[in-house]
């Protein structure tokens, strides 16, 4: 299948948020801050982590990897939504399917790093004996090598079907990026294979890791309610409590934003993609930190070093 499109419509409209004047200045300033506090945030728990050599473990690995993709999939979408708020958002044909590609790959990714967060959680608390064969460094690379893997065909899979489509006369797109469903509303030609993808796609990349996590998290309970000591039990419920909070936020909203039925409101639409494409990437550095031993004594030690230095 060759991968050139023949549309007549060589740019696109993204509409943003809202049409309403009075409230363009205001969001486009809490979106400005939300994406400096998300940078400043998952840019921050990165050098913390690079830099201690205490948080190079299993657990915090993987949180290494969900701040990087927080990171760059919040880059991708919101300098752009900013726009919308300044001035007509015009974009090519060419940089909204690159952006459509990265918007897939990263979010796709974003699912299997939280499955893995939750695996790695269920080794350490309830096979912690063989946790660091379980968690070895071959393993979280080979991991991490199949969580690009899903991420990079998941994405390729939507764009290849996105270019055989032929964009004729509408070139408006109802929304704040380049996503799937908003751009086949669009197409003068049939959808039907892109509507299947979508269902296998996104129905493998979000119902296999929320099965995962379920089980992860059914066997941690478990486990968890048969420990004796209050003490242990708390600090288990602790180091579980942040990652429920995350993986409850972003696979809540993504499944609200493609599982639901076709009646739903496009302005519903953006709201949910909001929460697990700008809210999430923001939160998750606070989330995973605010309660976080480590990570505070890796900041002291940072901080104290830099002002000695």
């Amino acid at each position: 299948m060759a991968l050139v499109n023949d549309s007549s419509v060589k740019e696109f409209i993204l509409l943003g948020l809202t049409q309403q004047p009075e409230l363009q200045l205001p969001l486009f300033f809490l979106f400005l801050g939300i994406y400096v506090v998300s940078v400043v945030g998952n840019l921050g728990l990165i050098v913390l982590i690079v830099l201690n050599p205490h948080l190079h473990t299993p657990m915090y690995y993987f949180l290494f990897n969900l701040s990087f993709t927080d990171l760059c999939y919040s880059s991708v979408i919101t300098p752009k939504m900013l726009v919308s708020f300044v001035k007509q958002n015009v974009i090519s044909h060419a940089e909204c399917m690159t952006q459509l590609f990265f918007f897939c790959f990263f979010v796709i990714d974003e699912c299997y790093i939280l499955t893995a967060m939750a695996y790695d959680r269920y080794a350490a608390i309830c096979k912690p004996l063989l946790y660091h064969i379980t968690m070895s460094y071959q393993v979280c690379h080979s991991m991490t090598f199949g969580i690009y893997v899903m991420g990079f065909a998941g994405a390729m899979a939507h764009i290849v079907c996105m270019l055989r489509l032929t964009f004729c006369d509408g070139n408006i797109i109802n929304h704040y990026v380049c996503d799937v469903l908003p751009l086949l509303k669009l197409s003068c030609t049939s959808t039907a294979i892109n509507e299947m993808v979508v269902f296998i796609v996104v129905g493998v990349n979000v119902i296999v890791p929320c099965l995962t996590i379920f089980i992860s998290y059914t066997l941690i309970l478990s486990n968890i309610l048969g420990i004796r000591s209050a003490e242990g039990r708390s600090k288990a419920f602790s180091t579980c409590g942040s990652h429920v909070i995350a993986v409850s936020l972003f696979f809540g909203a993504a499944a609200f934003m493609y599982l639901k039925p076709s009646s739903a409101s496009v302005e519903g639409d953006k709201v949910s993609t909001i929460f697990y494409t700008i809210v999430g990437p923001m939160l998750n550095p606070f989330i995973y930190s605010i309660r976080n031993k480590d990570v505070h004594i890796a900041l002291r030690k940072t901080l104290k070093k830099n002002m000695l230095t």
